[in-house]
Parts: structure tokens; C-alpha cells; sequence
């Protein structure tokens, strides 16, 4: 594909990469990116003193001059954005895309930060790089929807490396020429595959870390003048071909109405510590255990769900009524509709190893099944649907017509600050963190003072 002037599709967006300004960014996308590092700090240092927390904290010990959030000892700049990126990530309690499940927050915020304190970037610089960041990776999303899971990857590894670097690229001032070449370099870091749905096992935690460090080395890679294909996205050999081979791109949804039509204000924030499209149905099973609907009067539960959704969340079947581990418990409809009904939440108390062994939660679990729902909107609406019968011959049943902290019911800030705020206090922070966090988060945007993010490293101590 190219435009009436001979231009590729990396082409296209490295013109409007390099030419954005602070007033052509849209209030929505401002708060939106605002709300993100909000999100995106709180989570990570949560998730700081967990086992695999710990573990890519012991994996890229290298110090130097960048911040790891929660923690004042300075790592270098790789080792800063793989370890925000992973705990950020941990809990698949993270900001998401309705229009495909890419996590942009944990990949384009711990990108930035590392780049802006290594390269001595101004504050304002770096904000327009998320929000840049953010932009490209959902768009790029647009294009592949369901595509690049149903290939075997993980899109917030693809396409989050992609938006990271071009986020990077803004950020550091290259000029449309390094930042074709710095989309051309990335494709070929981008790498993520989704096999720990088989045991329950850590790689997605890592996926968005390693997806930061690598779009950051591409960026300087592109600065550097180093040669990445021009038709990157578009070409038999490209980006979707390799990770989304089962469509054909639009890659209009890409390029098209750049600067006018704004993706990067449309991030969703999870009121749950667990996989995105499971999140409407909990709302369901929360309803109904205010209804006073008790586990014990419950005969079977069906969940009328997307097609798309079927292989990562509700097969093989058994499997998933009876999750290995707590974190592959994240990843199953049964688990978390039995825990919406049973505790009323699914946060992150409700994805300890007690709970995921809870005998409860596991004969409950036993007890939902799905069925295809044809005209289901997965990918671009996330739905929700649960119909239990009971022992008494009743059938009650909720629906969730979109997701909660989506576009169509999204969080206020107030919302986005008392998520932080457990979350910080989950940590052991002392009470006022998230505050100070709204403050560094709300001074980024025009700030032309060096980025610095050492205060986070204090954040709560």
C-alpha cells in the first residue's frame, strides 16, 4: 500500500509522528495519558515484592540513572523499562483497548520514562510520546482485532513494541527518515507467544517489559541511522503477515484522519484483577450475588460469549473450571464468574493460591459452561452474560452490555485515584501516594524542565 505521493504506511505515519505538537493533542487524550500513569505506576509498584516481581528484579540487576517506580536504587535503562513493565503487567489489571486487548499503558509508559531519564528528554516530550505511543499501537490494533491472538501471539508484545518505539522516536525529536527506519527495526524485536494459557505460567507478565526495551533499542537503533524495511506493515514479508496472517489488513483504520480521528483517548481501566474480556461477565455474577443468589442453590451457569474469546478463556474446559495456578486463574471465565458470585469481587485478593483452591470457588467453577453466541461483538465490544438455574426451578440471568471502565461506561479519575490508592496500600505505601502521583502525572504535559522520574522511586516510602 501507498498514498497518491508513492509514501509506504511506516512513511505515512512518520510524517505525522515527527509533525505533532502540543496543541494538536486532544483534552481526552491528555487526561487519557494522564490516567494511564496513574494506573500504570500504581500497579507496578504493587506487584514490586511478588515472586515474579522479585525474579525481574534479580534477572536485570544492572544499575544505573533510570527509575524503577517503588524502589530509589537507579537501574539502567533496559532493566528500568523490563521491570515497570512486567509488575505493571503482573496482575492483568491494566489499561486495555477495546478495539483489540492491546495493553498500551505497560508498554509505552515504562518506554518512555526509561528513555526520557537516559536521554535527558524534556517532561513535555515525553507525555507527547505516550501519547503518540498509544495512538499507533491502537490503531494497530484496529487493523489486526482478533488476528494477531488467533496466530498464537500476544498483541500487547506485538503491537506495544511497535507504538513504544514510535512514542520513543517523537520523543527524542527524529526526523520522518529515523523514525520509518525506527518502525522498520522494531517489527523485527516484536515477539510474544501466548503458550502460557497451557499451565498458568509467567511469560505475558514479561511480554510488555521486554516489548519497552525493545521499541526504546529500536529507536536509538533508527536514530542511529541503522536500515529497517520502509513497507514494514504492508509487505508479503511484514508485520501483519508474519503476526496476523489470517486477514487482510485495512491499514486505512492506521492512516487515515491522523490527528482529527483519536484512538489514544479510547483506553479502558479495569475495575478487575484479571483478563480483559472476563470483565463484564463478573459485573454479571456480582449482580447476581446481590440479587442474594446463593453458590449452594446454583445447578449450572451457562455464559453466552464471543467466538473469539473461546481458546484463552473457556477451553480446554477442564482445565479452566480447575486452574493450575493462580495466575492461569486470571485467564479463566469459570474461576472468575465463580468469584464474582462467591466474594462480590475479583481484585487482587481473589487471585491468591488460597482463593484459586478455595473448595467453593472450584465446585462452583465446575458448574459454568459457554455457548457461541453468533452474533456476539467481540472484538469491538466487550459483553457480558450470565444465566444460572437454580435448585428450585428458577433461571436468573445478567447481562453487561458493554465493559466497566470502557469507552461506553468509562472510569472518572476519582475512580482511576481509588484503584491506585488500594493498590499502593496493597504495597504497604503510606497514605497520600496516589495523591502525589496525580500531582507528577498531571505536570508532564508542556513542562519543559529535564524528565525525572527519581520521585516515583520514593513513591509512598
Amino acid at each position: 500500500m501507498t498514498d497518491q505521493t508513492g509514501r509506504s504506511v511506516s512513511e505515512i505515519l512518520a510524517d505525522w509522528i515527527a509533525g505533532l505538537t502540543d496543541d494538536a493533542i486532544p483534552d481526552a487524550a491528555r487526561r487519557a495519558t494522564e490516567n494511564t500513569v496513574i494506573d500504570t505506576v500504581g500497579l507496578t509498584v504493587a506487584a514490586l515484592g511478588t515472586d515474579y516481581g522479585q525474579a525481574v528484579r534479580r534477572a536485570f540487576d544492572q544499575r544505573g540513572a533510570c527509575t524503577v517506580w517503588g524502589l530509589e536504587q537507579g537501574f539502567e535503562s533496559a532493566a528500568a523499562a523490563v521491570i515497570n513493565g512486567t509488575c505493571g503487567h503482573g496482575e492483568d489489571y491494566d489499561n486495555t483497548y477495546e478495539g483489540c486487548p492491546v495493553h498500551s499503558g505497560v508498554v509505552v509508559v515504562p518506554a518512555l520514562f526509561a528513555a526520557g531519564e537516559a536521554m535527558g528528554l524534556t517532561s513535555g516530550a515525553v507525555a507527547r510520546g505516550m501519547v503518540v505511543g498509544t495512538e499507533i499501537a491502537n490503531r494497530l490494533g484496529q487493523v489486526s482485532g482478533k488476528a494477531v491472538h488467533s496466530a498464537g501471539f500476544h498483541p500487547t508484545a506485538i503491537l506495544g513494541c511497535m507504538g513504544a518505539a514510535a512514542g520513543v522516536a517523537h520523543a527524542m525529536g527524529q526526523t520522518p527518515a529515523q523514525i520509518r527506519d525506527t518502525l522498520g527495526v522494531a517489527a523485527s524485536m516484536a515477539s510474544g507467544i501466548i503458550e502460557y494459557l497451557a499451565d498458568g505460567t509467567w511469560t505475558k507478565r514479561m511480554h510488555p517489559g521486554w516489548a519497552a526495551q525493545a521499541g526504546m533499542r529500536a529507536a536509538q537503533m533508527g536514530a542511529a541511522g541503522f536500515r529497517g524495511p520502509r513497507t514494514v506493515f504492508e509487505g508479503v514479508h511484514g508485520l501483519y503477515a508474519a503476526f496476523a496472517p489470517s486477514i487482510t489488513p485495512d491499514f486505512s483504520l492506521l492512516t487515515d484522519e491522523l490527528g482529527t480521528r483519536w484512538e489514544a483517548g479510547n483506553v479502558a481501566f479495569k475495575p478487575y484483577a484479571c483478563g480483559t474480556m472476563t470483565q463484564p461477565f463478573i459485573d454479571c455474577a456480582v449482580r447476581l450475588k446481590e440479587q442474594g443468589i446463593a453458590p449452594e442453590d446454583i445447578v449450572a451457569i451457562t455464559c453466552e460469549v464471543g467466538e473469539g474469546t473461546v481458546h484463552r478463556l473457556w477451553e480446554p474446559l477442564e482445565l479452566k473450571r480447575k486452574p493450575p495456578t493462580a495466575y492461569a486463574a486470571k485467564f479463566s471465565s469459570p474461576y472468575t464468574v465463580a468469584a464474582g458470585l462467591i466474594w462480590g469481587d475479583a481484585g487482587l485478593a481473589q487471585f491468591t493460591d488460597q482463593a484459586v483452591t478455595d473448595p467453593r470457588a472450584l465446585a462452583l467453577a465446575a458448574k459454568v459452561s459457554f455457548v457461541i453466541d453468533p452474533d456476539n461483538e467481540y472484538p469491538r465490544n466487550y459483553t457480558g452474560h450470565v444465566r444460572a438455574a437454580l435448585k428450585d426451578g428458577r433461571v436468573v440471568e445478567e447481562r453487561q452490555a458493554q465493559m466497566r471502565g470502557g469507552t461506553r461506561e468509562p472510569m472518572s479519575r476519582a475512580d482511576i485515584l481509588k484503584k491506585a490508592r488500594a493498590n499502593l496500600d496493597f504495597a504497604g505505601r503510606k497514605a497520600g501516594a496516589a495523591e502525589t502521583l496525580e500531582q507528577f502525572a498531571t505536570g508532564l504535559f508542556g513542562a519543559d524542565a529535564r524528565f525525572d522520574a527519581a520521585p516515583l522511586g520514593r513513591l509512598g516510602a
